[in-house]
């Protein structure tokens, strides 16, 4: 698991210039938390101001408004599925069927619709499902047997490109044009409508806050401190109106963006505050801890599959609606490593027991901004593959050398 609490008893540091008590001291201990990967957040947001810096430098068309929403919807796909992959890591887990599952879903959604006239929720609702079962398929495999999920997901991902294949047809290709699933990928909000949107978030995170800062008082535990949740809510609203206002340049704020959000949202709240989340954290910290606590660790690691396998189905949903179409390509190419790579990159361990949802989305982002600032300077595929594979090198030793140094302070 995270780090762990320090007993009562511990005796109390001595003060001084050098001490950790002291200002030095502070800004030591700043940096020790940093180099140890506990500020995964602002370390991604380092990374991404270098990175936008970069390419606008090489490239001046980078951070205009209408490349900005183009990134956003190129991530919004990779952010679902990455979502379901962050529960996975959490897990302690792997599951590399997610790229292909994404495609598969996608094929039955558009197959259902366009080729046997289904009204295109009741597609969406089918192609979902079929993520679910899916992953529980897979959870199931993998807990019954004790098998290694490296391998059963590696066998699915062969065995459901298949399926893919005969879904599809010899056509090979199903082009979409119901509004409905157009408009998942193709609906922007612009003026008072963004505005609008904004100020409601914005003022939910206010609530969520001073919410939080109650119920941490009513427990007689240290809380933020008003001016610290006042921060929190001014940072957040100059970030949500800043984009908002360069987004609403171009064509508005993507509905797309707006579901992975949503589904950050969500999610986050199931780790952190549900028992749910709390039994995924501990049985990816430490799972013979978990099994003598009595945790269900079958139940969970199902479930955590068959939530994976749902948000594989999303992403490849977003993903055809942008791209308006569902093809044998569909969900394979670099879409797997991409998915990985997000969350890995912007902190979420491959270890297990720690990381935050919120990775899923600022992963994507970097991910996606290195794939489209390449893409600006027309650099080829082998280029970019390259360099994205080394970024997720460099993102698995960084949290290896993390981890290394958190067991060597006693804090795994």
């Amino acid at each position: 698991m995270s780090a762990t609490a320090t007993p009562d008893t511990a005796p109390t540091p001595p003060s001084g210039p050098g001490s950790p008590s002291s200002g030095n001291g502070s800004r030591f201990g700043f940096l020790q938390r940093f180099a140890q990967g506990e500020m995964g957040s602002i370390q991604v947001l380092l990374a991404l101001v270098v990175i936008w810096t970069v390419f606008t430098i090489a490239n001046d068309r980078f951070l205009t408004s209408g490349n900005l929403v183009n990134l956003a919807l190129q991530i919004a796909g990779i952010g679902m599925i990455s979502v379901g992959i962050v529960l996975v890591l959490l897990l302690g887990e792997i599951d590399l069927s997610v790229g292909i599952v994404s495609g598969l879903c996608s094929a039955i959604m558009a197959v259902l619709n366009v080729q046997h006239g289904w009204n295109p929720y009741l597609a969406i609702i089918a192609g979902i499902a079929a993520g679910a079962a899916i992953g529980i398929f897979q959870g199931t495999i993998v807990t019954a047997f004790g098998i290694p999920s490296f391998v059963v997901t590696l066998a699915g991902l062969i065995g459901w490109q298949g399926v893919q294949l005969w879904v599809l047809g010899d056509t090979g290709t199903v082009n979409i044009t119901d509004p409905v699933i157009v408009g998942l990928a193709g609906t922007f909000y612009r003026g008072t409508t963004a505005w609008i949107l904004g100020a409601i978030v914005v003022g939910l995170f206010a609530l969520a806050c001073l919410n939080a800062r109650r119920r941490r008082l009513k427990a007689d535990v240290p809380a933020a401190s008003p001016a610290l949740v006042a921060a929190r809510v001014i940072g957040l609203a100059i970030i949500v109106f800043g984009v908002i206002y360069v987004l609403d340049q171009d064509r508005g704020v993507p509905l797309a963006i707006l579901i992975l959000v949503g589904a950050c949202v969500l999610f986050d709240y199931i780790v952190r505050r549900t028992r749910f989340g709390r039994y995924v954290l501990a049985l990816g910290g430490n799972e013979e801890a978990a099994r003598r606590a009595g945790i269900r660790i079958k139940q969970i690691r199902v479930m955590v599959f068959m939530i994976a396998g749902i948000m594989a189905a999303c992403g490849g949903i977003l993903l055809a609606s942008r791209l308006l179409a569902v093809n044998q390509g569909s969900g394979g190419s670099d879409l797997l490593l991409l998915a990985i790579a997000g969350p890995v990159i912007a902190g979420t361990s491959l270890f297990g027991g720690r990381g935050t949802v919120w990775s899923a989305l600022l992963g994507a982002l970097v991910i996606g901004s290195i794939s489209n600032g390449m893409d600006l300077l027309a650099f080829p595929s082998s280029t970019k593959n390259i360099v994205t594979g080394a970024v997720l090198l460099a993102a698995v030793i960084v949290d290896a050398v993390a981890r290394q140094r958190r067991r060597a302070a006693g804090r795994v």
